[in-house]
């Protein structure tokens, strides 16, 4: 079945290399999809949207964040194999609970709601969770769609620690810390040509008979 494809949203109106400094903004994700993207594993994250979001679900209201870790309690089993192996791994070194390590901001290099779940699953191998979590997030809410982002990572000279505020839960994407972030001496994951062709690769299964896009 063919399906129309949402609209990319504008990103990157500023020029390479300018970011804003500091930050407050953070983006709500899985502690182990945090750890994916920080490592340079993957690049793109696939949002629905919280409860708390609204009739209208996820809006990309931002185009630099801080990605803070949240620990749902499911997402050991939501995600493949092998990351469940590193989620092992990587649980022992979290902060305690009230608490929240970030090391890691990014920015939007594209964006893209997808309308058919037959998208979703051509980016399988690009992103850590498992088949049926990507189709329950699609099927979830008024609408049957899920958002696309492909994010550029970069990690902060050094990491935070913060208490976690009542302000900061809900089911909700987007929270305002209470103190600034830092974020000069930042450096990039991935070095562009790595990271240029985790996006072209991204680009093709979307669209794989258009011609690339450009990276920003």
């Amino acid at each position: 079945m063919w399906c129309e494809r949402g609209p990319v949203w504008p990103v990157a109106t500023r020029p390479p290399g300018r970011y804003r400094c500091p930050m407050r903004i953070a983006f709500k994700e899985w502690a182990v999809v945090v750890d994916q993207l920080g490592r340079g594993e993957q690049i793109l994250i696939l949002r629905k949207g919280g409860i708390a979001e609204g009739r209208d679900g996820f809006q990309l209201e931002h185009e630099e964040f801080l990605l803070f870790p949240t620990l749902f309690h499911q997402q050991r089993e939501s995600v493949t194999e092998a990351v469940q192996a590193r989620f092992d791994v990587l649980k022992p070194s979290l902060p305690p609970e009230g608490r929240v390590r970030i090391e890691n901001w990014v920015k939007v290099a594209a964006s893209r709601r997808l309308e058919c779940l037959s998208d979703a699953e051509a980016l399988r191998g690009q992103h850590c969770w498992r088949d049926d979590v990507i189709a329950a997030r699609f099927d979830w809410g008024r609408a049957r769609n899920i958002f696309v982002l492909a994010l550029r990572a970069y990690r902060l000279p050094m990491p935070i620690e913060l208490s976690v505020l009542p302000a900061y839960g809900g089911c909700k994407s987007w929270i305002e810390l209470e103190t600034d972030v830092a974020t000069q001496g930042s450096l990039p994951v991935l070095d562009q040509t790595t990271f240029d062709q985790k996006l072209s690769r991204l680009f093709s299964a979307l669209n794989p008979a258009a011609a690339p896009l450009a990276p920003n």
